[in-house]
């Protein structure tokens, strides 16, 4: 059973979708007096003509009031509750109905291995780089739940690549024969490197840096082409928030990276 807020977005959705289904209802009235007006004419039935045209004008004033009443029920403050803490609980309870795994961390909401973010003065979300328009609750889950049913699109070994090559970068600024010595770096220096073309910040959040970091560590991908070997320890830099990546795990518990080294054996 669908969760359904009664003063939430799914709601006020449905309650309009049925008076749509209504305005339908009228609307098929009159299409039916309309074809029986026409057949009168066709046919020249002078004593159905007055009543088939009677009928008509009832019927388009049945339509043209459902839809008034329609228009008036949809009354729903869109920007303001797409923008609040109640659409992304709404989110959050109709994501148990469908049982799909959302969590939320730093303002996202992170479904496995999909970062969302609410989007209100665009009345959309974006689910990685892709926007969404489709917002209603149940639609969005839906959507999310088959997304994760495709294959995970995530290249780790290109991703390891692109980490070595600023790492290299970093590292080498201490000397070229530090390279595969196992000195750690600290991620956000590395997301900060790949970052640094004017919005490319914006583009590739701290949030998604840390999703992807996660995503390569349960890869089991740990060598690069040029044999340099990947580790990700833990220090003691994790007991500052500002100095980490933090992620939610596929399990929705809290991780935390700190710095990222590659040695040559």
């Amino acid at each position: 059973m669908e969760y359904m807020n009664p003063n939430g977005l799914e709601k006020a959705l449905a309650k309009t979708e049925a008076d749509v289904d209504a305005s339908l209802k009228a609307a098929n009235a009159v299409v039916s007096s309309l074809k029986k007006l026409r057949g009168s004419i066709k046919a020249g039935s002078l004593r159905e003509l007055k009543r088939a045209i009677d009928s008509s004008e009832q019927a388009i004033a049945a339509l043209k009031q459902q839809f008034s009443n329609t228009k008036d029920g949809w009354s729903f403050e869109a920007e303001n509750y797409i923008g609040s803490r109640a659409y992304l609980e709404e989110i959050l309870e109709m994501s148990k109905s469908f049982g799909v795994r959302i969590f939320e961390q730093d303002e996202r909401l992170y479904c496995y291995p999909f970062l969302v973010r609410i989007i209100p003065n665009e009345l959309a979300v974006q689910i990685d780089k892709a926007k969404e328009k489709r917002v209603r609750p149940s639609v969005l889950v839906s959507h999310l739940k088959a997304l994760q049913n495709k294959p995970v699109r995530f290249k780790p070994e290109a991703f390891m690549e692109s980490m070595f090559s600023a790492y290299e970068i970093l590292i080498s600024s201490r000397g070229k024969d530090q390279v595969g010595k196992g000195i750690v770096i600290p991620l956000i220096e590395i997301h900060k490197l790949l970052t640094l073309l004017p919005g490319q910040s914006k583009d590739y959040s701290r949030q998604e840096f840390g999703r992807d970091v996660y995503l390569l560590d349960q890869s089991g991908v740990t060598m690069t082409k040029d044999g340099f070997v990947i580790s990700l320890p833990a220090s003691t830099g994790t007991k500052s928030q500002s100095r980490t990546v933090r992620v939610v795990t596929q399990e929705g518990k809290e991780k935390m990276y700190f710095g990222i080294a590659f040695s040559k054996f």
